[in-house]
């Protein structure tokens, strides 16, 4: 069916590009009727005046629409490992141990190639549409780990929009692996990424990465303070050094828990900075609120989480993701962004209003990823739709939402997802599954 409509559609109106209607309710919800013709978005009108007399259509009776969502920071390499190498104290330093011991045995590649696949599996039938992975990729698993994103990046480039950056410390980028490192992923015109953590060398080591990138046309992505502690003040130090440095690429900063525990002149100072030197910030409420705060005995008290609301409040870019999956920093997950949705708006306390946070898990890590297409609900641009059968907030965030129907380019594609037996030969030493 190349032409038709869907009636009755009650969409987020901070997501209606260029297009102003009057919020239905108090959630800002529109009410309208979208006309679809040959895959694209053809018409948004308001119910009353759309002609639909000589055209199929679909009546949705207020059922929510969203864009196809965008996960702008995932670990698909890791993925879905929890069975073969469960992370049993829960913390951040038995992940660090557990992940190595896993990725040293097991991570050939046709390993890792089975386990990325199966991820965006699930992340295509759940409804997304764009995602950057982070790939470990010291010495020759490094090698081995691009080789596999390029062949799926290739295989999927109908389906999902595939972005890689490489997931070092920052001193690996002063060694020769480490230039070699970020010429490869140049030449793959993918983003430069590490972790950065607190040290005596930290200035020098970003101002010699940002020179990497610099010279390269990178942009940059970087894991940055996962952790509770009051003096790891990195965020502040890249964007002092970037703006030093007069540094013109993209960087988006992901984590930056700590700044939740520091006292309000550090994250006023830091804020500041963070603006002016235009850097994008991304949460992971689900994985941080698994790791941190996580004491053997001890009730957490923290929600591990960053400064969202104030972030947002200073007119910085907030976007949230879905971090890992089944794997031993967080133990569960399905690459679903309405999950990561849900889960954040308990979190980090989204509701009340839901204002236009929306937008963090659509609109906004498409435009940090260079999606400008994707994301949002235009006239003129693909009908690539996420349709619930919920109609408020309180019910979209209430059911996992299984039932709901994922249409690109016009079409409904098939939301199957895959069966964890698929894997069963990579995880279990004895086939079994017990």
């Amino acid at each position: 069916m190349n032409h038709f409509w869907l009636k009755n559609a009650h969409i987020p109106a901070s997501l209606l590009e260029n297009l102003h209607f009057q919020a239905e309710t108090r959630e800002g919800l529109v009410l309208v009727d979208m006309e679809v013709a040959n895959g694209q978005i053809k018409s948004i009108t308001t119910p009353t005046t759309a002609d639909t007399s000589s055209t199929p259509f679909w009546d949705l009776q207020r059922s929510i629409v969203f864009p196809c969502f965008v996960d702008m920071h995932t670990h698909l390499d890791k993925g879905h490992i929890w069975e073969r190498a469960p992370n049993l104290s829960g913390t951040f330093a038995g992940a660090l141990t557990t992940i190595r011991q896993d990725a040293e045995s097991f991570w050939s590649e046709e390993d890792v190639y089975r386990r990325m696949e199966f991820g965006l599996k699930c992340s295509y039938a759940h409804g997304t549409i764009a995602l950057r992975t982070h790939l470990d990729s010291f010495g020759e698993q490094g090698e081995i780990s691009l080789r596999v994103f390029k062949t799926l990046q290739k295989a999927w480039s109908d389906k999902i929009s595939l972005q890689a950056v490489p997931l070092v410390s920052l001193d690996y980028y002063q060694t020769p692996q480490g230039i070699e490192l970020a010429n490869s992923y140049a030449d793959a015109g993918s983003v430069l990424g590490g972790v950065v953590y607190i040290n005596p060398n930290l200035e020098r080591e970003l101002e010699q990465f940002l020179e990497i990138a610099s010279e390269r046309n990178m942009d940059l992505d970087l894991h940055v303070d996962e952790n509770g502690d009051i003096s790891s003040i990195c965020l502040e130090k890249i964007a002092q050094v970037a703006l030093e440095k007069e540094f013109r690429g993209k960087i988006i900063c992901g984590h930056c828990c700590s700044l939740s525990v520091q006292s309000p002149e550090v994250v006023k100072q830091t804020l500041a900075l963070v603006k002016e030197a235009r850097i994008g910030i991304v949460s992971l409420p689900m994985c941080n609120l698994f790791l941190q705060d996580r004491y053997g005995g001890k009730t957490p008290f923290w929600r591990g989480v960053t400064q969202v609301h104030e972030l947002k409040g200073a007119g910085i870019p907030v976007a949230f993701a879905s971090d890992n999956c089944r794997d031993p920093f967080y133990g569960f997950g399905d690459h679903d962004m309405l999950e990561v949705f849900s889960q954040s708006v308990r979190i980090c306390h989204l509701d009340t209003p839901y204002q236009d946070w929306c937008h963090s898990f659509t609109k906004t890590p498409a435009t940090l990823m260079g999606l400008h297409d994707m994301g949002k609900i235009a006239i003129g641009k693909s009908a690539d739709l996420v349709i619930f059968s919920a109609r408020y907030f309180s019910e979209l965030l209430a059911r996992p939402q299984s039932d709901r129907q994922v249409m690109r380019q016009g079409k409904f594609i098939n939301t199957q997802l895959p069966d964890y037996r698929e894997l069963d030969d990579l995880l279990y030493c004895d086939h079994t599954g017990v």
